[in-house]
């Protein structure tokens, strides 16, 4: 899509000078270096001249860096953006990509990594279980960095307690653009710690940068937390089992919560995700050594995704009964969703979600209803594949699609629906994700004959 610096100006307030200046030049657009200056001027606010002396260097390192000549620079690339694939969107695109970066990864010899679809690795420790995982912020809470801060540690914490290990450890990488106040890095610190101080969890190390250096500016914000924890034994999504029964708890929604509320307007119900229940009911299952075969946590791409992913990885057939899962929405988030016309089963409503025997649900539910927390019995593991839900109206389709349920304006906007054939998509992706492939093997072939020769 062509459109002028002008039309990129009056809308910008966070700007990738590296890659509008790059787009440019592959257009041989003559007035690149005046819209560089315009858009500097507009989004800094400096003085004409330094801002025509900064296009100047951005187009000079533009250049330099636009067509680098040796194998390791090269990019073969798909044909698919990340939007068109809907990859970070929780639907099926997302879901594949996930697929093929775990083929890039290849076997790795842990005890569960990437291609089991997880949210966290484990690896063995010794006698025990060493478990990792790392959460993204919520790209939509840049302006709320405490909100930030909060909801996507309280994300990694569930990772590492429904893999049924006991956190012990957080890691932040925080990186903010070169007009953004340094205050926000402190406020999304301060969101971290809350929930660290709160289940006794330490922040312990972690980084600080700046978004592509001088080459972007604006003032967005974005990072990550990760999580370790120890486990004795864990629960991984493979272990779900024919005859086991699938238990929730209650869920009030995070960070997509957050954003849908903010986004339309309702800013009182982003209070009702400030909580801790997911991981202090997750952690009382622990504490008792229940026999529980996996968990998983309700996030992007709700019920809907999980379910899908757990089906794939353990092999067998998930069942769910809608009214059951209805009654576990907190009332406030369910009558934001339904007002909005947002599928609570398409999104994170970060419930906790339990399979294990039959025989151990009521002392399960016994554990979670002491914590001051709902829970209830949602669905059944069966023989075969595939995911079923059942309605007041008979068993419906409960298949993700392509992009999770669009919860603010601009994704209603974009839609939830596939804008290419996906069939081709997933070829050129494959394709991609191939030559990755080979020139991991490549590069690790080179580095190993040259630290043989030098050996030698």
């Amino acid at each position: 899509m062509e459109v002028s610096g002008r039309g990129i100006m009056a809308c910008a307030h966070r700007m990738d000078l590296e890659g509008y200046a790059k787009l440019g030049l592959r257009r041989n657009d003559p007035d690149i270096g005046r819209k560089l200056a315009d858009l500097i001027v507009e989004i800094k606010g400096i003085p004409r001249d330094r801002a025509e002396s900064l296009a100047g260097a951005v187009l000079q390192e533009a250049r330099a860096t636009l067509n680098p000549r040796g194998d390791v620079f090269e990019l073969h690339g798909s044909g698919v953006s990340m939007g068109e694939f809907g990859v970070g969107s929780r639907g099926l695109g997302d879901f594949y990509m996930h697929t093929k970066i775990a083929e890039v990864i290849g076997r790795t010899g842990a005890v569960v990594d990437s291609s089991e679809l997880d949210d966290s690795g484990v690896v063995r420790a010794g006698d025990r279980y060493l478990v990792v995982t790392v959460d993204g912020m919520h790209s939509r809470l840049s302006d709320y960095p405490f909100l930030a801060g909060f909801h996507v540690t309280r994300a990694a914490l569930r990772d590492i307690l429904v893999m049924g290990a006991k956190p012990v450890a957080l890691f932040s990488d925080v990186h903010l653009a070169d007009d953004g106040d340094v205050a926000k890095v402190l406020d999304h610190i301060a969101g971290i710690a809350t929930v660290g101080e709160l289940v006794n969890v330490p922040l312990i190390t972690g980084s600080t940068l700046r978004i592509g250096g001088d080459m972007v500016i604006g003032d967005r914000l974005t990072g990550c937390v990760g999580a370790v924890g120890i486990a004795e034994r864990i629960t991984p999504r493979k272990d779900a089992s024919p005859g086991d029964v699938i238990i929730m708890t209650e869920g009030a929604g995070g960070g997509t919560i957050c954003a849908a509320a903010l986004y339309y307007g309702m800013h009182d119900v982003v209070e009702e995700t400030l909580n801790i229940k997911f991981l202090e009911a997750a952690g009382a299952l622990i504490d008792e050594s229940l026999e529980i075969h996996a968990m998983t946590d309700v996030t992007n791409g709700g019920i809907r995704g999980d379910a899908k992913e757990i089906s794939h990885t353990a092999g067998v057939k998930m069942v769910f009964f809608e009214e059951r899962m209805r009654s576990l929405v907190n009332h406030r988030v369910l009558d934001m969703l339904e007002k909005l016309e947002i599928d609570y089963l398409g999104v994170s409503i970060d419930a906790l979600l339990i399979i294990a025997p039959e025989s151990e649900a009521d002392r399960i539910m016994d554990v979670i209803k002491r914590r001051g927390v709902a829970a209830d019995i949602i669905g059944r593991v069966e023989r075969g594949s595939g995911v079923e839900l059942h309605t007041k109206e008979g068993i419906k389709d409960f298949s993700p699609r392509f992009r999770e349920s669009a919860y603010t304006p601009i994704k209603k906007f974009v839609g939830e629906e596939a804008t290419r054939d996906f069939e081709e998509m997933r070829t050129l992706v494959d394709a991609a994700a191939e030559r990755a492939i080979e020139k991991k093997k490549r590069f690790v072939e080179m580095i190993r004959s040259r630290r043989s020769g030098s050996a030698a």
